[in-house]
């Protein structure tokens, strides 16, 4: 089926979100998951079916040091 993926468009045959992830080598505590605008909880990525046309957003966030002068 046709998702698109941070903005672009690509194939899968994944049925969840859970597999989604793990089929791009994701490892699901590093990073939030939004689907057609809606931020998911990790708890439901299981459970939650990835269908034809889903926008998935996968955002991870990056910590960044201090500069001291």
């Amino acid at each position: 089926m046709q998702v698109k993926i941070n903005g672009k468009p690509e194939e899968t045959q994944e049925s969840t979100l859970l597999g989604l992830l793990k089929s791009k080598d994701i490892e699901p505590r590093m990073v939030s998951v939004e689907l057609n605008s809606k931020m998911l909880d990790r708890s439901s990525l299981e459970q939650t079916p990835v269908h034809e046309g889903d926008e998935i957003e996968f955002l991870y966030f990056m910590g960044g040091g201090s500069t001291c002068f």
